[in-house]
């Protein structure tokens, strides 16, 4: 049986040593009066961990009962683990078990998302299909929007009401992360400069576009200049020059068999 170590807090500042302990799966027990219905999640967590491996361990009491993680243990049967790594709350007495039994599982209902934040963490997020992990429903209608599929005209566009003033341009692009990798690119040894021209063009995928305030500076902005945001589909008003813009691209044979379909009916 395999032992870690790491820090936990007894008291007021004391710090003391924690225990990560790996224990056989058949040894470790579901708490029998566990209020939270967690069938719907076990399938998600099992994703995540065979995406990122088993992060988070079980707290267990002295008796092996579980205090938190009865949806990882779950998720770990569903998966075919023989071991989970465990936490022993031997501090805590059975009055405070209870009661982190049930803050723990409070406190994710009470924790809310900044919409915008998560917008521009799933953009970033090109090659984890985010889905699998509950991001399916309207917090995912970003990550949806820059998805590169070119057979389909299904695409879903957040919507967003003006509020204030116009933006800045330095508001509404964030070049840092894509500055950091040409900076690399451009120093890397090893490389033809044709191939470092390429790397250089697909480092600039790593903008951050901040859609809302986008949407902002379009409300204020001059004709001209609202009609190239929407030939560059920074804002989409027509879907139909949308999807000729390359939002939602194509190839215009696949358009022509479906023109020719609509023809034929």
């Amino acid at each position: 049986m395999q032992s870690f170590y790491f820090w936990k807090r007894k008291g007021k500042g004391a710090v003391n040593e924690l225990k990560i302990i790996y224990k056989k799966i058949d040894d470790v027990y579901p708490y029998e009066n566990n209020p939270r219905n967690n069938e719907e999640a076990v399938d998600v967590v099992a994703k995540s961990i065979q995406e990122f491996g088993f992060k988070i361990p079980i707290v267990i009491s002295g008796d092996n009962v579980i205090v938190a993680g009865h949806t990882r243990i779950k998720a770990a049967k569903k998966l075919g683990m023989e071991e989970v790594p465990c936490i022993i709350a031997d501090d805590l007495n059975d009055e405070q078990i209870r009661a982190f039994r049930l803050a723990d599982n409070k406190s994710a209902e009470i924790a809310t998302w900044d919409e915008e934040k998560l917008e521009q963490e799933l953009v970033q997020i090109m090659n984890i299909d985010m889905s699998l992990f509950g991001f399916s429903g309207e917090e995912s209608d970003f990550a949806d929007e820059v998805t590169d599929d070119k057979y389909t005209f299904n695409t879903s566009i957040p919507q967003y009401e003006i509020t204030g003033e116009q933006p800045t341009i330095d508001e509404m692009l964030d070049e840092e992360k894509s500055k950091q990798l040409i900076s690399e690119i451009e120093q890397a040894e090893g490389i033809t400069e044709e191939e470092r021209r390429f790397l250089i063009q697909a480092a600039r995928r790593h903008n951050v576009f901040n859609y809302r305030n986008i949407a902002e500076y379009y409300a204020h902005a001059t004709p001209e200049m609202q009609r190239l945001m929407e030939k560059s589909a920074l804002v989409i008003i027509d879907m139909d020059n949308a999807i000729a813009n390359g939002y939602a691209a194509m190839f215009s044979d696949v358009l022509d068999i479906m023109e020719g379909e609509e023809d034929e009916e």
